[in-house]
């Protein structure tokens, strides 16, 4: 159980550095284009405990173009701001990584 979860941790890190640096590639391009098209979305969260959704949603901000405004941790609610509409899954890819981490 341990051993799966320091995977886990391992893993969220390397997917997290990941999408930072394929954020930075997508921000730089869209404002170079002037693509940019700003949209808050509401997304649901498996996420039940108050500590994973806000390393989630602190997750979120550190990605360029994107940002966390509201977490409604009743309601497993997050409210994020992006710099162009785009998927759930594109948002939160590293979203199952911190419920194997500590869920």
């Amino acid at each position: 159980m341990f051993i799966t979860r320091i995977f886990y941790g391992i893993a969220y890190f390397i997917v997290l550095i990941f999408e930072i640096l394929k954020a930075e590639l997508d921000v730089a391009k869209r404002v170079l284009n002037g693509k940019v098209e700003p949209v808050v979305v509401e997304i649901k969260t498996e996420l039940k405990r108050p500590i994973s959704q806000t390393i989630l949603a602190n997750s979120i901000t550190l990605t360029p173009g994107t940002l966390s405004i509201d977490l409604d941790s009743e309601n497993c609610i997050l409210k994020v701001a992006t710099i162009s509409p785009r998927s759930v899954e594109e948002i939160i890819p590293f979203e199952s990584y911190i419920k194997g981490m500590l869920e």
